[in-house]
């Protein structure tokens, strides 16, 4: 096994790194290893709004509606573009009015990509997914198809693209590899 290396090129490091995807396509689990390769804080934006708020995500969907978490994501996606972190987004949060013009402006987005087939193998139990909590493995898969359509006009924003089947690794390796090419 090669031991990691610390990439140091063409990203500044007076910039974030957002993690973008739909769920389960890894962004939390990508973006912890791909800081720490980075020698970067990561943050993910799901477990701040949480922290912030006391409690988990579905208890916030179904005690205020997603518009209220839609805020609570909004202003922790603000207060991590202050730091040059790794930072993981919900998978819907790009498609807020001014939020993608805003990573934009102001960081390095990638875009993890996967299949919404993977996607559902990857969830788990959908009971922690306001979004898909209480439908049959069938409509889960609709309702991931459905949302990966209207997001991916946001995603495709993205300036790297990765394909992220495999391990956490071999992806986080991809981005790595299209930093590195970067700096070329």
């Amino acid at each position: 096994m090669l031991l990691p290396f610390f990439y140091t090129g063409a990203v500044s490091n007076e910039i974030p790194i957002y993690l973008v995807g739909m769920m389960g396509v890894g962004k939390s689990t990508v973006g912890a290893q791909l800081a720490t390769r980075l020698k970067r804080a990561f943050v993910d934006t799901d477990r701040e709004v949480e922290r912030v708020a006391g409690r988990t995500i579905a208890d916030i969907f179904e005690t205020e509606g997603e518009r209220r978490f839609r805020a609570l994501e909004a202003e922790a996606i603000r207060a991590a573009s202050a730091d040059a972190a790794v930072v993981a987004l919900g998978g819907g949060a790009v498609a807020a009015p001014g939020v993608m013009e805003r990573l934009l402006a102001g960081g390095e987005i990638i875009f993890l990509m996967a299949d919404p087939s993977l996607l559902i193998s990857r969830i788990g139990d959908p009971a922690s997914r306001p979004l898909l909590a209480g439908l049959d493995h069938a409509a889960q898969l609709e309702r991931l198809e459905t949302l990966l359509a209207e997001r991916n006009p946001f995603y495709q924003q993205a300036r790297i693209q990765i394909d992220a089947r495999g391990t956490a690794e071999e992806v986080v390796d991809r981005i790595v590899e299209e930093l590195e090419a970067e700096s070329e």
